[in-house]
């Protein structure tokens, strides 16, 4: 970490921080440079076919970019379009118009293409070059006017968007911080069960800083770490929205993970998820909580809950905790929802395919879930002690979810974990009877009106809606969004002496 003023770091490219890798085969540009090649030689598909020992359908499935070759047929592929294995890789197109006809392809399986709900072009060698040029400027110039129209939020969600794609490619499992959790465990002699506030409290000290329990807290903070001084200064109010184990090994989290100064916001919600994942396998241990689901596992008796109480830790937490380890560990993948009583998501992930509303950038928070999905659903179940299980058909297959409800400062959410139907038969709740449909993206499933209630109330209904003016407020300035620098340094000078 650096004692550098916060906006003085210079806005620099940062590395590539773990995430997918730039080296991941692009199967459009594949594609297109295989069809390219076999035409440049005059070849049918057949004739490639017999060439190369496959089937002349998946060689088709291959050029449109929608099958991924094994590296010996990409090697049968180069010999017989007489290139390297490396140049059938390359990342140049190998004309103009196949750098087009990449672009729209590319167009056309993004969210904001899908958003507008027109069918799409199929690309092949009897569209003109002159019509792949309108279509492709025509998605430029929409993208345009879209980001000038939301441009104070656009650096948000499309961060957002880059992050929630690395965690999916990464099922959202972290090595390399559950290799540092485990070595601070074992440094402190912590091995089962809960992690306690004295645990905590030892690892802070191992780590060479003094906790500082203070009433004055900047009003902005969490807590606030004191890198001359190594001290960790926390609030001693208890606020019932924030687990203080996790507020202190989450300040811990950005030393041991060695963060600098944030450049911009996407290197900061990048951190903040790091630090959450840190304090989330110090709380729950990968080894102990691993034993623990594959136990409950082989009784079909994963839930959510009893996670939760085997760790001591809160509902969300142990959500989080089994999307970290659920696919890795388990085979199985998943789904993550956290709903304000409003409908809008606030935070989400996925891995298995479910399909999440999402804005022409691919950012799913802030998107209104479809009513008849278990998050939303579970709002009106008046058990609120037990979990709601439901079964929810939507149009890219069933879907198994567990939720629950739970109240913080700022309205009541939902946090429900969902699993693919493959999947149901390892959790305790998979006998529910409760079953809904849902239809979206369709809007004559939820969005619109039921047609007896728009012929009743249509033109007859005019809302007094509250006011969102965070919607119209500019991205607090500073590399920690929202946090005074003046404030901080004012309060740390204070408390040094004392």
């Amino acid at each position: 970490m650096t004692n550098a003023g916060w906006n003085l770091t210079p806005s620099t490219p940062r590395e590539n921080d773990g995430g997918a890798s730039n080296d991941e085969l692009d199967m459009i540009a594949l594609g297109r440079r295989v069809r390219f090649l076999r035409k440049q030689l005059g070849m049918t598909l057949d004739d490639l076919g017999a060439r190369v020992g496959a089937a002349p359908s998946q060689l088709s499935l291959i050029e449109n970019g929608k099958r991924e070759p094994k590296l010996t047929l990409l090697q049968h592929l180069a010999g017989a379009l007489g290139v390297g294995l490396e140049q059938l890789l390359g990342a140049e197109p190998p004309s103009r118009r196949a750098a087009l006809e990449i672009e729209l392809e590319r167009a056309q399986r993004g969210p904001l293409y899908q958003s507008l709900g027109l069918p799409k072009v199929r690309v092949s060698s009897r569209l003109s070059t002159e019509v792949l040029e309108s279509l492709v400027g025509l998605q430029h110039e929409l993208e345009r006017r879209l980001d000038e129209q939301s441009a104070t939020p656009e650096e948000a969600r499309r961060a957002n968007v880059e992050l929630r794609m690395e965690m999916r490619a990464r099922n959202n499992y972290y090595p390399e911080i559950e290799s540092q959790a485990k070595d601070l465990l074992k440094a402190v002699g912590h091995d089962r069960g809960p992690l306690s506030h004295h645990v905590a409290a030892d690892i802070a000290e191992h780590l060479g800083f003094a906790l500082h329990y203070v009433g004055d807290l900047p009003h902005s903070t969490r807590s606030v770490t004191d890198l001359k001084n190594h001290r960790i200064y926390l609030t001693q109010g208890q606020r019932s929205d924030h687990d203080p184990r996790s507020v202190l090994l989450q300040a811990l989290g950005h030393y041991v993970l060695g963060h600098q100064t944030p450049r911009n916001y996407a290197d900061f919600l990048r951190q903040r998820v790091y630090t959450n994942y840190f304090a989330a396998s110090l709380l729950m241990p990968e080894r102990a909580t691993v034993d623990f689901l594959k136990e409950a596992k082989a009784a079909k008796e994963l839930a959510i809950e009893d996670i939760r109480d085997a760790f001591a830790v809160s509902y969300e937490t142990a959500a989080h905790r089994f999307t970290n380890l659920a696919t890795e560990h388990l085979g199985i993948t998943t789904h993550f929802q956290k709903v304000h009583e409003s409908g809008i998501i606030h935070k989400a992930y996925e891995n298995d395919g479910v399909n999440f509303p999402g804005d022409h950038t691919g950012a799913i928070e802030g998107q209104a879930v479809c009513r008849f999905w278990t998050s939303r659903a579970v709002f009106e179940v008046p058990d609120k002690f037990r979990a709601f299980n439901q079964y929810t058909d939507t149009a890219v297959g069933t879907f198994w979810c567990t939720a629950r409800t739970e109240r913080h400062s700022s309205g009541e959410y939902s946090l429900s974990i969902g699993v693919p139907y493959a999947h149901v038969k390892w959790f305790r709740g998979r006998d529910t009877t409760e079953r809904s449909q849902s239809k979206c993206p369709d809007p004559a499933c939820c969005r619109r009106p039921p047609v007896a209630l728009s012929a009743q109330w249509a033109g007859n209904a005019w809302p007094s809606t509250r006011a969102n003016s965070h919607l119209l407020a500019a991205m607090p300035q500073g590399a920690f969004p929202g946090v005074d620098e003046t404030e901080v340094y004012k309060f740390l000078a204070v408390h040094e002496g004392r």
